[in-house]
């Protein structure tokens, strides 16, 4: 037994560490969140619905079929519901009855809630559409932020490397003499606030990290953690296309002109359903009833031989009296449960009509305010036309502006490299205080922050444009 146990211990301790050690990258952060981002499952659960409203649109063509039954006491002065004698009584009274109904026309009102229920099912899913796609940016744009705090605490790290040696450097001269204490002390106050900037970064990554675990919903925030990988800025054709081209591209594929269109189509049928009520409404039907009582029965006994005879009428012209058997009347049992449903069955069938006259306008208040909606609906295409139009425009200017600006930043950490080295040359010979080198070393330092900054920028910002030109959020390639 012990040696099952030990290699199953050494198992789960394995799988256990593989599951804290793991380190997610974009894609499987992306789909992560497809599959877990509570904006997604609330848009999955719209589709849902719609599937529900489709079932229950096909459910209108089949017809209805209910079944009933009621069993009661009644005290005092009642009816017998199998003889229709009043009787001062108590009676149990049993009674069941199967309704078969169907519609034969309803003005088409069944037809086109079918088809209403179509269009609300893909405006669901465009509208899903829609939330992975933002969902999907929502990752990438955290994803790239924890990069960009990673190699910008690199940076800081690699800085008070450097500042960590000079101090040593600086210890040894001042000893020698070579350079006043003040220079030591403005490179200790430096590689102080470098240690401080590094805690800050840290703590920087940590939130980052904990924002991105939220959007995918993972709960180990301690172990959470991404791949280490360092993206450079793409080479990307996208600007060689015209903002119009871009544009009509993402408004033959974006969702948001895809949901506008939607909501047009439902509420010009919502017209079409209102209308349905002007017409005639036919429908068909077939009941079948039956009853028990518990109340015993009154019958027919022989003749009485006190009053063998009874007068029951006259001769009008003779005027003679007419006579009848006087029979007695006996009480007996009610009749057996399964008997009396058999002997007092019935089936009623027939076709109800109902013609609309009269309905106080509302029929037609209800189609002038669907044809108000109608083109309030195309209002809102025109809207977000005009917004799509908008947000391509910017994306496209924005990627023009970032890639400039990514540019620029690469030529300053170039021209601050070399002043960096140029101050670093003068302060080794002592023609350079400690206070303008660290001047130097910080101006570097924020250059190449600023470069980073910029480069994730301009990733995200292509990203953006492509995502207008059709290219799936799950497909982006950094």
């Amino acid at each position: 037994m012990k040696k099952i146990a030990i290699p199953l211990f050494f198992l789960i301790l394995t799988i256990s560490l593989n599951a804290q050690n793991k380190q997610w990258t974009l894609e499987e952060a992306i789909n992560k969140a497809l599959e877990e981002n509570i904006s997604v499952k609330q848009g999955q659960l719209d589709v849902e619905l719609a599937d529900i409203d489709k079932l229950n649109a096909i459910g209108n063509y089949l017809p209805s079929f209910n079944v009933s039954g009621s069993n009661s006491w009644n005290t005092g002065l009642t009816q017998n519901i199998t003889t229709g004698v009043l009787q001062n009584q108590t009676t149990r009274n049993f009674s069941a009855n199967a309704t078969l109904g169907i519609t034969i026309f309803d003005g088409l009102n069944n037809l086109r809630q079918a088809q209403r229920a179509k269009l609300s099912k893909l405006a669901a899913q465009f509208n899903l559409k829609q939330i992975e796609d933002n969902t999907a940016l929502l990752v990438a744009n955290a994803y790239l932020e924890i990069l960009f705090n990673k190699e910008n605490l690199a940076v800081i790290k690699a800085q008070h490397k450097i500042t960590s040696e000079q101090l040593e450097r600086s210890n040894q001269l001042v000893d020698a003499g070579s350079i006043p204490r003040g220079d030591l002390l403005e490179i200790q106050s430096t590689s102080a606030n470098e240690e401080q900037r590094i805690v800050v970064a840290e703590n920087n990554i940590r939130i980052s990290l904990i924002n991105l675990a939220q959007i995918i919903q993972i709960k180990d925030y301690e172990n959470f953690d991404i791949a280490e990988s360092s993206y450079e800025a793409p080479l990307t054709d996208i600007t060689e296309k015209t903002p119009e081209e871009i544009i009509a591209k993402a408004k033959a594929e974006r969702p948001e002109l895809q949901i506008a269109e939607a909501n047009i189509a439902l509420a010009e049928k919502d017209v079409q359903i209102a209308r349905s009520n002007y017409y005639p409404n036919l429908e068909g039907f077939i009941n079948y009833n039956t009853r028990e009582s518990g109340a015993d029965r009154i019958l027919q006994g022989g003749v009485d031989p006190n009053q063998p005879t009874q007068v029951i009428g006259q001769v009008e012209d003779t005027g003679q009296t007419v006579v009848a058997p006087n029979f007695g009347l006996l009480t007996s049992p009610p009749a057996p449960f399964f008997e009396q449903l058999y002997l007092n069955d019935g089936i009623s069938y027939g076709l109800q009509l109902n013609i609309p006259i009269l309905n106080g306008f509302s029929t037609r208040a209800s189609v002038q305010r669907n044809k108000i909606n109608v083109k309030r609906a195309e209002f809102q295409k025109e809207q977000a036309e005009l917004e799509l139009e908008s947000n391509v425009y910017q994306a496209y200017t924005d990627v023009l502006g970032a890639r400039k600006a990514y540019q620029a930043a690469m030529v300053a950490v170039q021209a601050q490299e070399q002043a960096y080295q140029y101050s670093t040359d003068r302060f080794d010979v002592g023609l350079l205080n400690s206070f303008d080198f660290s001047q130097a070393k910080f101006r570097l330092e924020n250059a190449q922050s600023e470069a980073l900054r910029a480069k994730y920028d301009y990733i995200f910002k292509i990203k953006v444009l492509e995502l207008y030109f059709g290219i799936p959020a799950t497909e982006l390639k950094f």
